[in-house]
């Protein structure tokens, strides 16, 4: 989870030393070979003998900075033309990641062993890293917004892979001028659940495992295209509403966002799926009683995990038919051992098990041997 996110990621299933930051420009030694991501925008990595590029084009939303980064392997040797941007020798012995985003990405790489510190620690929700951090191993670090910076001094990571919500990111400047090089991630801006999760190739560079990322990845692939193909054999396609109220406007998402695509690929009729843009909408709750009082289910009901404590919060939740009918799903419900909620951490990474989790939902005679992953019907 991201501690700074867009009200899509709550309401449905919802960053200079040797950093080079350059306009968004075409790199001529990286054109000359192919890039090997596929689905993620805002991203692009490219390899040769000795060293690869990464390339992060889109840090945040409407970013007109991008950042490149050299990973150097063992007795690589790197271009003089190349030594302007950020070097690192790979693979990384220490690093210090922000998002609980990342942790999914070292544990399937089997180097989670690495990670020395994290922003506010409670938000993990892993066993493998919980466990380190309860030892001793994974120090706390503050927030992303406000990371001690004493404490990575201390810890003085080979790397810290941040994100930020714009260019202007104080806490992740002050690192970067204390000397320590920082990597901006920004597999959160990504929209597509593939291009999300081929952000573990990220990771695979940072640690010279660039195949093991891409074989890893093509399962994911894999397992997703086939579930949405399964998807496609249904009958019908019900009807789908998001999101709840926040104070006074009912927030959902738009209709090219993350959470509608996967309600898309699991061939389901998501009534706001027409609306433009990536984000959330912000509605009166008569206006979305009005398109969707008769919606046959309810994706994603905001942090809820029970229908008691819906109608608590606003007795009209009530009126709704996907209510009544008890087919209303939260992924709220599952939480790690302090508090983190699974969906947060592990769903970016793993989208085939988010997809298969709604057509397990919306459509019961589809995939009837998985269990859900995620999600939980409300009582």
């Amino acid at each position: 989870m991201k501690i700074l996110h867009y009200p899509i990621i709550a309401f449905l299933l919802l960053l200079a030393t040797g950093c080079k930051k350059e306009q968004k420009t075409t790199d001529k030694t990286a054109s000359t070979v192919e890039n090997s991501v596929t689905y993620a925008n805002g991203l692009e990595i490219y390899k040769y003998n000795g060293f690869s590029i990464v390339k992060v084009t889109n840090p945040w939303p409407d970013a007109e900075e991008s950042y490149t980064y050299v990973m150097q392997q063992k007795g690589g040797a790197v271009p003089d033309s190349l030594k302007k941007y950020m070097v690192l020798e790979v693979p990384l012995q220490s690093v210090v990641v922000t998002s609980t985003t990342h942790i999914p990405s070292l544990e399937m790489l089997g180097v989670e062993n690495t990670l020395v510190g994290f922003a506010h620690t409670d938000y993990v929700s892993s066993e493998k890293t919980r466990k380190r951090i309860d030892e001793g191993f994974v120090k706390d670090v503050g927030v992303n917004e406000s990371i001690n910076t004493e404490i990575m001094i201390d810890l003085a990571p080979d790397a810290i892979v941040g994100f930020s919500i714009s260019s202007n990111n104080k806490s992740m400047n002050t690192l970067e001028k204390s000397g320590l090089k920082v990597l901006y991630n920004g597999d959160w801006t990504e929209q597509n659940p593939l291009g999300k999760a081929e952000w573990i190739k990220f990771f695979g560079a940072l640690y010279g495992m660039d195949d093991k990322a891409d074989e890893l990845f093509k399962q994911i692939e894999k397992d997703y295209l086939e579930a949405k193909e399964i998807a496609k054999q249904a009958t019908d396609r019900p009807t789908v509403l998001g999101g709840a109220i926040y104070q006074d406007h009912w927030y959902l998402p738009q209709g090219d966002s993350w959470a509608a695509l996967f309600l898309k690929d699991a061939n389901a009729d998501y009534l706001w799926k027409d609306s433009k843009g990536t984000g959330s909408l912000s509605l009166s709750l008569e206006t979305v009683l009005d398109k969707a009082q008769d919606a046959e289910y309810w994706i994603g009901p905001s942090h809820f995990t029970s229908l008691q404590e819906m109608t608590d919060s606003n007795p009209h939740y009530g009126q709704f038919r996907a209510f009544k009918e008890q087919k209303v799903y939260s992924f709220s419900s599952k939480k790690g051992p302090t508090g983190g909620v699974i969906y947060y951490e592990l769903s970016a990474n793993r989208p085939d098990l988010v997809l298969k989790d709604l057509i397990k939902i919306l459509h019961p005679g589809l995939l009837t041997d998985h269990k859900l992953e995620f999600f939980e019907q409300l009582k």
